[in-house]
């Protein structure tokens, strides 16, 4: 048996402009991420020349509309964009996730005026969004936050810390959340901050055991001041505005553990049909080969998940349960499927002379970000059977 190169996925997609995109993805993935990806992420560099090289390309702006310098591409589209970014690097696929999530507030909540102002330079202009919503004592109990916005003239001053911020540090610009009214979810109103506000500042970026050329830092607010003119919504409409996003950014993190297993996958099919033992290759034995047919299952049921949910969004449908669950199912199969690959390599698996101890790594993290998997499991029961009773 000859060692098998790892075949491109088999995408159903709707039009010809949609294959004609994923071609070039594929294209700038091989020629201008996948290749450095190994080295920048052991020296934690973050790869800004390719976010630019994306947005020159049209590709930070997918789902939005074109009016705006969007791709205008529905959301079935664009999260296959995603997983061939994040197989073929994390830290560009997951970016792309957070820069979508975090132009969504002017997109979906924000008046014509901040939309012809800030859209166009947010999704093809260069820039780089960040999402400021998780603090030190406020997580998965997000209504909680603390980070205060207060009203002075016709100005905010924000005051406080975000933390767990991707792009912290490196962003444009700041998608916040700050309480301007009473304890609780109803007191929370979303902000648009650009990086160079004086008296915003950030941490030195957290030491973590994957992803590290994407930077994830603190982000200090020390009265901050915005014009009111930057408020997205209504006051008090941010709690809201934040979950709307993180519903289509869970679809986001879904698609990205799709790309990373299914990179895990294809290392261990290439090393499997080409390491010999006993004679011949490993993938001849019946073991073996029942684990790659379950990984290859595992990942092809996830791809059908985040898809479906997709579709429901882009039908106008409710979609949060659909959501919660492919960010669920998607993220705990990178995990899985990781595993399995440092297992089929053995002690090569270990080695970061392979990228399957790098995949492990980085999958760990999709089962915590934009609500870790217990909290989605918490959100898929409250579809199931209603609010917990106290």
């Amino acid at each position: 048996m000859l060692e098998r190169a790892p075949q491109p996925v088999e995408r159903q997609l709707p039009t010809d402009e949609a294959r004609d995109l994923i071609s070039l993805v594929r294209d700038i993935a091989q020629r201008e991420i996948a290749p450095k990806a190994a080295e920048e992420e052991d020296a934690g560099r973050f790869p800004r020349e390719v976010f630019t090289l994306l947005s020159e390309s049209g590709l930070l702006g997918l789902p939005y509309d074109s009016e705006y310098g969007g791709g205008e591409q529905p959301y079935e589209v664009y999260l296959q964009v995603l997983e061939e970014l994040g197989a073929a690097r994390l830290t560009v696929g997951l970016g792309v996730s957070v820069h979508t999530l975090a132009s969504y507030a002017v997109a979906a909540y924000g008046t014509k005026q901040q939309q012809v102002e800030h859209l166009p330079a947010m999704l093809g202009g260069g820039l780089l969004g960040a999402y400021c919503l998780s603090e030190p004592s406020s997580g998965s109990d997000a209504a909680s936050l603390r980070t205060k916005a207060v009203r002075d003239g016709d100005d905010w001053v924000i005051t406080g810390t975000k933390a767990w911020i991707t792009h912290g540090g490196i962003a444009d610009f700041y998608t916040v959340m700050a309480r301007t009214g009473a304890d609780g979810p109803r007191g929370i109103t979303a902000f648009l901050v650009p990086a160079d506000a004086e008296g915003l500042s950030a941490a030195a970026p957290e030491k973590k055991m994957g992803m590290k050329g994407s930077p994830t830092a603190q982000v200090n607010f020390d009265g901050v001041r915005v014009p009111d003119s930057r408020r997205i919504g209504e006051e008090g409409q941010g709690f809201a505005i934040a979950l709307s996003a993180l519903d289509s950014g869970r679809l986001g993190i879904a698609a990205c553990a799709i790309g990373v297993a299914q990179a895990a996958l294809d290392a261990a099919v290439e090393y499997a049909t080409g390491r010999q033992q006993f004679g011949r290759p490993i993938a001849d034995f019946q073991g073996l080969r029942f684990m790659l047919a379950d990984m290859a299952t595992q990942i092809e049921a996830g791809r059908a998940l985040y898809l479906s949910a997709a579709r429901l969004r882009d039908a106008g449908r409710p979609f949060a349960k659909q959501a919660a669950m492919a960010k669920l199912h998607c993220t705990d199969t990178a995990m899985k499927v990781t595993v399995d690959a440092v297992q089929v390599l053995g002690g090569y698996g270990y080695t970061a002379d392979f990228p399957a101890e790098r995949y492990l790594r980085e999958a760990k993290v999709l089962q915590i970000v934009e609500g870790t998997n217990q909290i989605q499991r918490m959100v898929i029961a409250r579809h199931l059977a209603g609010p917990e009773t106290r």
